[in-house]
């Protein structure tokens, strides 16, 4: 855990993915994170595999640097202990639908009422002020909705969803983006503000900024779609035992590859020197390369474009980054010893900072940390006991293994 957000304290009413992932991005940069789960428990911590019923990977994964309370927030009691959090918290961040937010009273209006200063920060599945907003979505529904289905279909036509959560973790950096930018607007002015980052709209962003195409341009130069990218040749390459992505990108770049190949009469061609041309007839020149890549092995690749410097990379399967040597030299994938689950295996943080680090906090159990909570904002023993005799809080204690 790095120190950059230091004292900023975070209320997070988010589940599953896109929202777990955001703020788990806040507690790595050193931000006072209090996970507020209903008393069932995130749905996302029963997802396997696990060893535990309410830890299983994908929530572990996501939740690291945060601190559990449960609390029943349809019930008086617990409406009065959220009341109390979000008084005393910088931050605000759900992925609710209004409608949803507003029955749990957890709307901007009703936020801002407790706490004007808050930096309130949510992430439906479509803007509030649209024909979508009252559509519930999930990573499946955004990627057939914006096109990422479509542009990943098989040979024969069929869309695909791309193997990985993609359109829930890019919500959650633009979740996280916006956090940030509210802390630094508060931080500024001495005001909060309320953001809103839709998930389906954040896709259709980070699709079109290439795919928008000629479609950019009033009137048209063009359809939609980025040529080098849409091109049938542009993925990795056979070799004579495997697979390798090779991407010449400079007209350097292409003149070493086809000397390398061969094939001198490509090197001062049109298509080859001349930026515009060399993207308007990409895929031709990638058909060259699928058709000369089964020639070498994989290594013989790799050692010949090392020497030539143009850009490539080995096809990696999931199991051998595991073992990658990049990643084994700077330690990525670290182990850790949980309090419940015991020895585990985590990626590491997507960035480095220069400073102060102290050790993560463990992903939380269910309401783990529910009556420290509760102790901090002056409630007693007895107190605490009687919330949980009526179900309105949940606390969980395990003894180490």
């Amino acid at each position: 855990m790095f120190s950059l957000l230091n004292g900023i304290k975070v209320l997070d009413l988010t589940t599953i993915v896109l929202g777990p992932y955001a703020t788990q991005f806040l507690g790595d940069f050193g931000a006072d994170v209090i996970k507020v789960e209903n008393i069932t428990g995130d749905l996302f911590r029963t997802v396997r595999p696990g060893r535990s019923a309410e830890m299983g990977a994908g929530f572990i994964n996501c939740n690291r640097n945060k601190k559990a309370i449960a609390l029943d927030l349809k019930s008086e009691g617990g409406q009065e202990i959220l009341q109390k959090l979000i008084a005393e918290a910088d931050v605000v961040v759900h992925n609710m639908r209004t409608a949803t937010a507003e029955r749990l009273g957890i709307d901007y209006p009703a936020v801002k009422k407790i706490n004007d200063k808050i930096v309130y920060c949510f992430a439906p599945g479509y803007g509030q002020s649209g024909a979508y907003a009252h559509k519930p979505a999930y990573d499946d529904i955004i990627q057939a909705e914006s096109g990422i289905a479509y542009l990943n279909r098989t040979s024969d036509g069929q869309p695909r969803f791309i193997p990985t959560i993609i359109c829930d973790k890019v919500g959650g950096m633009h979740l996280a983006m916006s956090v940030l930018a509210g802390v630094v607007h508060r931080l500024k002015h001495n005001e909060g503000t309320c953001i809103e980052a839709p998930m389906f709209e954040g896709m259709v962003s980070f699709l079109m900024t290439e795919q928008l195409a000629g479609e950019t341009f009033v009137p048209p130069l063009g359809g939609t779609g980025y040529e080098r990218l849409n091109s049938p040749y542009r993925k990795p390459f056979p070799t004579a035992n495997g697979y390798i992505s090779i991407l010449p990108y400079s007209t350097r770049h292409w003149q070493r590859f086809f000397r390398l190949i061969g094939r001198e009469d490509m090197t001062e061609h049109a298509t080859v020197t001349d930026p515009v041309k060399r993207s308007e007839n990409v895929g031709s020149l990638y058909k060259i390369v699928s058709e000369a890549t089964p020639a070498r092995t994989t290594e013989e690749w790799v050692t010949e474009l090392t020497e030539i410097d143009v850009p490539f990379a080995p096809v990696n399967n999931i199991d051998g980054l595991l073992h990658d040597p990049h990643l084994t030299s700077i330690r990525f994938f670290n182990e850790y010893e949980h309090p419940s689950e015991g020895r585990l295996r985590q990626p590491g943080k997507p960035f480095n900072v220069d400073g102060e680090v102290t050790d993560d906090l463990p992903p939380p159990l269910p309401g783990q940390h529910t009556v420290s909570i509760l102790e901090a904002l002056g409630y007693s023993h007895d107190a605490i006991d009687e919330l949980q005799k009526k179900n309105i809080i949940f606390s969980t204690e395990r003894s180490e293994k």
